[in-house]
């Protein structure tokens, strides 16, 4: 492959914490951004979409940082890119916006130069950067992922979806910043909020592994972070107590919020009526605008497209777009 050929991967967005894991479980989720990268004469920047209103098109660029990291890890030098970008995931939502930028161009940069460094190390490098392994191991490495983080490095194990579980998620319209969600958040808990948190992450992930979506109710209960951001989001504690009642086998704030992602079995009639109404009404009774959307849970990662020569940035993607 040659640098002036370039790379183009595909990303999926994620969800993080999953009620009780805080900064420790994520699921990859069917939105998506596109990235490719080329070694050019001059760094120059193509952004397409609603989402890539605001961002840099200049060497601060959070892409063209990232692939610099890489190529410096690497021992390489490749100081000029072509960048292109699409993206539907929306920014500062709950949806990993950050994590599948920083993922994506981790891996296109290291298959511009015929893929030197590993996918433990690229996690590493990810996790480095947002601080927490959950977004971007779901968008690295695809499915369910529980993780660790020690400060150097990062040890995960992946959890294949359950076949018959789907998600619906609520988007407030309006953004949340990160640093905004983490303000909120008391400096210690309580033994019994640690203890309480604990149990249920644990029943969690074993729900997951087993595919006892039954228990998915009990599980995705929380006391460390949804009570101290329920003010930020208008109507979210109303939602997350009577969700369940309306169709949803749980429901949390996905990663730091707005938005709000219900756990739901696929085959119950109740996600695209009952249950959809339900979330659409009770944020406009608190009078913020919102979209509705069913995102499945995605077994695959970033991905490398293959058979870019000769075409276009958005005729590779053209036809793929899900929003």
């Amino acid at each position: 492959m040659s640098l002036s050929q370039g790379v183009l991967v595909k990303v999926p967005a994620s969800t993080a914490n999953l009620g009780p894991g805080f900064d420790t479980l994520g699921m990859a989720l069917s939105l998506y951004s596109w990235i490719e990268i080329k070694a050019s004469e001059h760094t120059g920047f193509h952004l397409h979409g609603d989402q890539m209103g605001g961002l840099p098109t200049d060497k601060s660029n959070l892409i063209y940082k990232v692939a610099q990291m890489v190529f410096e890890e690497a021992g390489q030098s490749v100081p000029e890119l072509e960048i292109s970008m699409y993206s539907e995931i929306p920014l500062t939502r709950g949806l990993g916006s950050s994590a599948s930028a920083i993922v994506g161009a981790l891996a296109a940069a290291n298959a511009l130069i015929g893929s030197p460094l590993p996918d433990s190390k690229l996690f590493d490098m990810a996790t480095n950067l947002e601080k927490h392994p959950d977004n971007v191991g779901a968008s690295l490495f695809g499915g369910i992922i529980t993780a660790v983080w020690d400060g150097a490095h990062a040890d995960y194990m992946r959890i294949e979806p359950p076949a018959d579980l789907g998600t619906l998620v609520v988007i407030p319209d309006f953004e949340l910043a990160t640093s905004k969600a983490r303000e909120a958040l008391p400096a210690q808990v309580s033994l019994a909020d640690a203890v309480y948190n604990i149990s249920r992450s644990s029943l969690m992930t074993a729900a997951l592994c087993a595919g006892r979506l039954d228990l998915i109710r009990a599980a995705m209960q929380d006391r460390i972070h949804q009570p101290y951001r329920a003010p930020l989001v208008p109507g979210m504690s109303r939602i997350l107590t009577e969700a369940p009642d309306q169709g949803a086998l749980g429901i949390a704030l996905s990663g730091a919020g707005p938005t709000m992602i219900a756990f739901v079995d696929r085959k119950d009639p109740r996600v695209e009526g009952q249950l959809s109404t339900y979330l659409m009404e009770t944020m406009k009774s608190e009078g913020i605008s919102a979209a509705c959307y069913q995102l499945n849970p995605v077994a695959e990662g970033v991905q490398l497209m293959d058979d870019i020569n000769n075409k276009s940035f958005l005729d590779m993607i053209r036809g793929e777009v899900t929003s």
